[in-house]
């Protein structure tokens, strides 16, 4: 049975919206820069999203909002719901183009349950502060994905495909999912923090390290280019390594200069990651990252939860004041403190906590990193395994990355085999007449 939580819903559906255009129409247009696969990188994103959504909101329901025999529902769940699916579309870019619906739907069916039980167990029994999900959403997601992948390894792949390729076009909506993303990534990193100085915090410091890894990738896709041009998969991916790189220490007193140094240190690893790792890792340990979601969202994950550590530890009641106990909710006095009855006075509403210690609640944070890592990681190689089940209709290794096997296509479209297919005269004259007509 499913109640309703009563609630001013408009705040949280604003953030909820935002995350909606990150999930619909960012990582959407962000996948369809293959030539070949557009239709299939933004439509299967459409339905794989709406499905994890939907059964977020029913297992997350059980973990997290299930008492006195009900399901008590608000717009929180969906919010909730849509971090939970955002974990599945990053794991999907592992194994973009090399998949079937049915299999990304299995995928999200079973990545759902994994990571709310994962996410119930670090909230409930490790308690940390990741604020910008860096833990919990982008960690997770990477290893699971790679997990996935590693059990969907194709050999023949591994030196290309002849789809395997972008356009003009594609590559100008993929960097439309880009812009997207970025714009409201400071709302995705402030949506589950505490009103008032830590959601303002939690904006400038994403704005400023997004700003950061933005500048600094430009500089490093002209610098490494043999002819000092820009690479469209640099803008279209590394500028958004900031993002993730500040999101441990979002909310946390870190400082605009810490946040521009996580933007640049994020973007630099993503950078490398994607020249040298993800080939690496193809060539050498079966893991085939299609999107290179270990540069983006691993990589720079561990750069984000070694920050936020360092955060926790330097964090004094002296620099934040009484509030620290509200970041820091676990540091908080445990009932009977008559510390805590104080802060009370000062800080109506809150509540007690662990009294733990900076030290020790690092360790916790260092805990739910290898918690969350284990997890996904075992959690990918099981579900790859029932992925790669012949009866998920995978596509061969001659069909991948390519829409003809799942959508009619319009009349304009060309095939691979059309591309290969020379002009005959007559097409080369109507086409040298037509140049002259311009």
């Amino acid at each position: 049975m499913v109640t309703f939580v009563e609630e001013d819903p408009l705040p949280l559906w604003i953030k909820t919206a935002h995350s909606q255009v990150m999930i619909f129409i960012g990582f959407g247009c962000l996948l369809a820069f293959f030539r070949f696969y557009g239709f299939s990188g933004m439509v299967f994103n459409f339905l794989t999203a709406t499905f994890a959504i939907q059964w977020a909101i029913l297992i997350q329901g059980f973990f997290q909002f299930y008492y006195d025999g009900k399901i008590h529902l608000g717009v929180i769940n969906l919010l909730n719901a849509e971090f939970a699916c955002a974990v599945v579309l990053i794991s999907f870019g592992a194994v973009l183009g090399k998949t079937s619906p049915v299999q990304l739907l299995v995928m999200a069916l079973l990545e759902i349950p994994v990571f709310s039980v994962t996410e119930w167990a670090v909230l409930k029994y490790i308690r940390i502060n990741d604020a910008g999900g860096t833990i919990l959403i982008h960690l997770f997601a990477c290893y699971f994905g790679l997990g996935v992948t590693f059990m969907l390894y194709r050999p023949s792949l591994n030196n290309g495909h002849a789809k395997e390729i972008t356009s003009y076009p594609s590559d100008i909506l993929s960097v439309m999912g880009t812009l997207f993303l970025w714009v409201f990534w400071p709302s995705f990193n402030s949506a589950l923090t505490f009103k008032g100085d830590d959601q303002h915090r939690a904006i400038l410091h994403t704005f400023i390290g997004l700003s950061s890894s933005t500048i600094t990738a430009f500089a490093l896709s002209a610098l490494f280019n043999k002819r000092g041009k820009l690479t469209m998969a640099d803008i279209q991916n590394v500028t958004l390594a900031g993002g993730v790189t500040v999101g441990a220490s979002v909310d946390m007193m870190i400082s605009p200069v810490a946040a521009y140094a996580l933007g640049v240190m994020g973007c630099t690893a993503c950078f490398f990651g994607y020249r040298y790792l993800t080939p690496f890792m193809a060539q050498h340990m079966r893991i085939q990252d299609q999107c290179g979601i270990h540069n983006l969202h691993g990589l720079t994950g561990l750069i984000s939860s070694t920050a936020g550590i360092c955060a926790i530890l330097l964090a004094t009641e002296e620099t934040y004041g009484p509030s620290m106990y509200q970041i820091f909710s676990h540091r908080a006095p445990p009932v009977g403190d008559p510390k805590l009855l104080e802060l009370q006075k000062l800080i109506p509403g809150l509540k007690p906590g662990l009294g733990r210690t900076a030290q020790e609640q690092a360790l916790y944070q260092v805990a739910a990193v290898f918690t969350t890592i284990a997890a996904s990681a075992v959690g990918g190689l099981l579900t790859g395994m029932v992925m790669k089940l012949s009866f998920m209709a995978s596509p061969s290794d001659k069909d991948c990355f390519d829409d003809e096997l799942f959508f009619d296509m319009p009349s304009d479209f060309n095939s691979i085999e059309e591309l290969k297919t020379p002009m005959s005269n007559d097409e080369k004259g109507q086409l040298s007449s037509a140049d002259t007509k311009v």
